[in-house]
């Protein structure tokens, strides 16, 4: 086993208590940086040393405020004044938190076959690519329509990753590196076809341009009415989640898939193909990134622009990282930054920079990708790695 792979694995046999502390660890750090660059407590310094504890109540006001704007805005607005505006929170939560579930679900996959797919963007912007073409090229019958405009984005982010598998399973290439460079390539790709007059996507030129929104026939349709933005999109990340956890902890492809993971040498003196797996694995991990792709190309009322992605491929390795790998630490680490992404507008209202969220989530991440570190601190065993 490789260097790499062991860390890897150290990394994903992460135990319940080291990932909540590591999550604990990353809000009371990042409640430093909220006090001490608030405003208001930058203010107080200049008296610090002649009444330090009015720097004192001002940065713990902010921590409060902070963190209370946080829950307001991502879970339940206790300051709203209809029920509509009480509840949205917590709808945008679980919005914003499918797309990152299901591509923290193809992340985790290729984690469990020992492959780092960095190529989440790339998959995702093919996806994209198909989708948006069915879904703004084509007619066809309500439903129908979403589904096929759906399976095209999964067969286009499937057939990227498989590309990335069958490169590495006949040339040798590192999946790093090659799912790297395809980002590129895809990300130029959709802004190229965005660009071209009239070319599958185009929709008025200019600067800025942006696809034709997709056909009604074709979008996601909203589950609790238009009062709030929550989508099919959320089922489909539950539904993901169950077919993840079936196929790698029942299936016997998911055995194989384990198996080259824990040791490439002894699954094939087992008889099993190791360049096969890796090819249909990249293609299954990619899979889950295009149902992502599908909800944010179907989601939308609007044209799309080359930035749909949100970056949602690399906080896909955060949420594979947090929820090791395991169908519902996935969905748990999807929720947690669905609701950093929901709560993040509250904070910067009340006057907390937003990049607080963001320090706070890289944190967490070294925390959980620094297995020694918090065992240093906290005294923890030392997870054992098969």
């Amino acid at each position: 086993m490789s260097e790499s792979n062991k860390v890897l694995k150290e990394i994903m046999a992460g135990s319940p208590m080291r990932i909540a502390i590591s999550v604990l660890l990353g809000f009371a750090i990042g409640s430093i940086f909220m006090a001490a660059f608030s405003d208001s407590v930058v203010a107080s310094y200049a008296t610090f040393f002649s009444t330090p504890g009015d720097t004192f109540r001002a940065a713990g006001q902010t921590i409060v405020d902070g963190y209370t704007a946080l829950f307001n805005g991502s879970i339940v607005n206790l300051q709203a004044d209809n029920p509509v505006s009480m509840f949205r929170p917590i709808t945008e939560t679980l919005r914003l938190a499918a797309p990152l579930i299901m591509a923290g679900l193809g992340v985790s996959l290729g984690f469990r076959v020992g492959l780092f797919n960095v190529g989440g963007t790339g998959q995702m912007v093919m996806g994209l690519l198909g989708a948006t073409w069915v879904s703004t090229r084509m007619s066809m019958p309500y439903g129908i329509h979403m589904v096929v405009a759906l399976l095209v984005a999964v067969i286009f982010a499937a057939g990227t990753g498989a590309l990335v598998g069958f490169l590495k399973a006949k040339t040798g290439a590192h999946e790093v590196i090659v799912t790297i460079m395809l980002n590129y390539v895809a990300i130029n790709l959709f802004t190229f076809f965005l660009r071209q007059p009239n070319l599958l996507l185009e929709h008025g030129g200019g600067g800025n341009p942006k696809s034709d929104p997709p056909a009604l026939t074709a979008q996601f349709p909203h589950l609790l009415g238009d009062s709030f933005q929550l989508n099919l999109g959320i089922i489909l990340a539950i539904g993901a989640a169950f077919v993840y956890w079936w196929l790698m902890e029942r299936s016997t492809i998911g055995y194989r898939f384990r198996m080259v993971g824990h040791n490439a040498s002894a699954a094939k003196a087992a008889g099993i193909s190791v360049p096969k797996t890796y090819v249909w694995a990249m293609a299954v991990s990619a899979a889950f990134i295009g149902l992502a792709a599908a909800n944010q190309g179907l989601g939308e009322n609007s044209g799309l622009t080359a930035s749909i992605h949100a970056n949602i491929g690399f906080d896909a390795i955060t949420v594979a990282l947090l929820g090791g790998s395991r169908a519902g630490g996935v969905v748990v680490a999807g929720l947690l930054f669905g609701a950093f992404k929901a709560g993040s507008p509250a904070m910067q209202i009340m006057g907390v920079s937003p990049e607080v969220l963001g320090i706070i989530q890289a944190l967490i991440v070294l925390f959980v990708a620094a297995p020694p570190l918090i065992r240093a601190i906290f005294k923890l065993p030392k997870a054992e790695v098969k």
